[in-house]
């Protein structure tokens, strides 16, 4: 037996009084103080914690793969696989975005200082090999994707001072010294995890196709590059009966088979190739499935509700050319699209423009500036432009569809403004002679739909003198174009968070503009804009983080980065009648891994 003396056994009673005080053990992380589900849940609200296991589902992908690492800037991964086959340490519902739950981590430890978060490893969570997740992986995890994955990694979690070990099942994430960044114990929960023995002699920043060890509900049983990808479920999954577990992830088998384009999916759904397929095409969801195995209910055709933040679909500008420096030519092109006509003549009106950064999330910049967000404006105010405070911001709007002569008269006259004019049928810019030309490009994936929207567009442009060419390109070849900022203009989308935070550093932060590979694919490189996401990320109170995200939306408005397409208040889906889906009133939107199999 150790012999202890009594003074060491009352120094240790202090320290642990000292620790006591200092630290806050919970099961939960919530941002700001509130939570939906209290502790010993059995499980979220809109899933079937009793569904049937057993059973396939094929759903389609689009584009590519060479990769299976998703953290790294070279080569084009597979997202599915780190989705379906690792985790991260916590977990957040879509019916409580505000708050992380336990996966990997069993417990939090949130000082009352905020200094550091702490992760108390579930001594219960395994790799597919049978391995204890521990807190070296954690550990190996975060310092690869800092040291060697995309750049922009570097910049998310910027506010990390340094990882380290408590013990073989305990890791803290410890802040640099002043940071006020509410989030930062959030998104520190949400990176996966890669087992450091499995990475052992290989390259972390090499693209890979040997699949990475991981320890979620599924692992890889075959694929074929750019063919398909097959999963299995593991028999041995550690965490089958998590309360945020129990309900998903009900298929003994999930395989997604890749497609070019999107409008192919169709036929293979209706030919049995592939289960599920959500529709992205409104012409083709009008008038694609009049067939018998629609009417006979095989095929089910269904739309499904949802209070998803729309996703940020857009004409991006590249700000980096000379040409699309002044924001009034990025209006004048603006004012050449003609979203009405689309709408009614392509999209059956089943689309709404959208009309914040924020779409649908509550938070989006109207009418005039006001309260606090009003408080936080005015302190920029000789930077901002004069707009900001005085002129709501005004979507583009062509009151005559087929007539979009007002507007591009506006454009001529913003263009003039900007130092254009005519030089015979071209628009010119007066000082360096140069007409005003632009290339648009898109990827393959999106095909036929978007040719038929540029038309229009594009001969808008050409009556005020803007010659225009659009460019379908293989994805990874888009990909790479954008990588490198080797663009005029380009369609692309921002998934947009419900609690915008540190991705908007990468999305329209100054640090981020030349960072290849990041997502400010626009370019942009403005204070305000860099000091209002600074505040957002370092909002105490739901009030205020609210205030700055408005204020944030709204400069950005103002500043016409961008040229804003459409959303869909509901997702479409049509499937095989051979599955089931949990019965709720919670607007989740398409959540294949929580339906299960038909029991037959």
């Amino acid at each position: 037996m150790k012999i202890i003396t009594v003074n060491k056994i009352v120094f240790c009673f202090i320290l642990t009084l000292c620790s006591a005080a200092q630290a806050k053990i919970s099961d939960r992380i919530a941002l700001y103080g509130q939570s939906k589900y209290p502790s010993g849940f059995s499980a979220f609200e809109y899933v079937n914690p009793t569904a049937p296991q057993g059973g396939k589902m094929v759903l389609p992908a689009y584009g590519t793969f060479d990769n299976f690492n998703p953290y790294i800037f070279k080569g084009v991964a597979a997202i599915f696989v780190p989705l379906l086959t690792m985790e991260t340490l916590g977990i957040s519902p879509v019916d409580d975005p505000f708050t992380v739950y336990p996966l990997l981590a069993e417990k939090f430890d949130l000082p009352e200082d905020k200094s550091y978060v702490g992760f108390i490893l579930n001594k219960e969570a395994k790799f597919a090999d049978g391995t204890p997740v521990l807190a070296d992986d954690v550990i190996f995890s975060f310092n690869a994707i800092m040291e060697k994955g995309s750049p922009v990694y570097k910049m998310y979690y910027a506010d990390v001072a340094r990882a380290e070990k408590i013990n073989d099942h305990e890791v803290r994430f410890y802040f640099k010294e002043g940071v006020e960044n509410k989030e930062l114990p959030m998104i520190l929960a949400q990176f996966y995890i890669f087992s450091a023995k499995d990475w052992q002699g290989r390259e972390f920043d090499k693209p890979t196709l040997q699949v990475p060890l991981g320890s979620g509900p599924y692992v890889v049983d075959d694929f074929q590059v750019n063919k398909y990808i097959s999963f299995k479920k593991n028999p041995q999954y550690w965490g089958k009966d998590l309360s945020v577990q129990r309900g998903f992830y009900n298929f003994e088998q999930i395989r997604y088979d890749y497609y070019q384009d999107t409008t192919v999916t169709l036929q293979a759904l209706f030919a049995g190739n592939i289960d599920v397929r959500e529709e992205y095409i409104a012409k083709i969801w009008m008038t694609g499935y009049d067939n018998d195995l629609i009417k006979t209910g095989k095929v089910v055709k269904k739309t499904i509700e949802h209070h998803n933040p729309a996703i940020l679909q857009n004409f991006a500008f590249n700000v980096r050319r000379d040409k699309f420096k002044d924001r009034r030519v990025r209006k004048a092109i603006d004012l050449a699209f003609n979203f009405e006509w689309a709408n009614e003549k392509l999209f059956y009106n089943q689309y709404q423009r959208l009309y914040s950064y924020f779409t649908n999330t509550g938070m989006e910049a109207t009418g005039l500036p006001e309260g606090r967000e009003l408080e936080i404006l005015q302190r920029y105010k000789e930077q901002l432009p004069s707009e900001v405070f005085s002129e709501p911001y005004q979507l583009t709007v062509n009151k005559e569809i087929n007539n979009p002569r007002e507007n591009l008269k506006k454009a001529v006259v913003l263009l003039k403004e900007a130092g254009y004019d005519f030089v015979g049928d071209k628009m010119t810019n007066m000082q360096t002679g140069e007409p005003l030309e632009i290339e648009i490009l898109s990827n393959s994936a999106n095909g036929a739909t978007f040719t038929k929207v540029m038309l229009p567009f594009i001969e808008n442009l050409r009556k005020i003198g803007i010659k225009a060419v659009f460019r379908n390109l293989e994805v990874n070849i888009f990909k790479n174009r954008l990588d490198t900022f080797d663009f005029d203009m380009a369609i692309v989308s921002y998934r947009v968070s419900q609690l915008p935070g540190n991705e908007q550093r990468e999305y329209w932060g100054s640090e981020s503009a030349d960072m290849q590979g990041s997502n400010n694919v626009i370019g942009i490189k403005n204070p305000v804009v860099d000091a209002l996401i600074k505040g957002l990320v370092a909002a105490q109170e739901k009030t205020d983080f609210v205030a700055y995200v408005k204020a944030l939306d709204r400069v950005l408005l103002h500043e016409n980065y961008m040229i804003f397409q459409w959303f869909s208040p509901v997702e479409r889906v049509a499937y095989w009648d051979k599955f089931e889906q949990p019965q709720t009133k919670i607007k989740t939107g398409f959540q294949p891994f929580t339906w299960w199999a038909k029991e037959r």
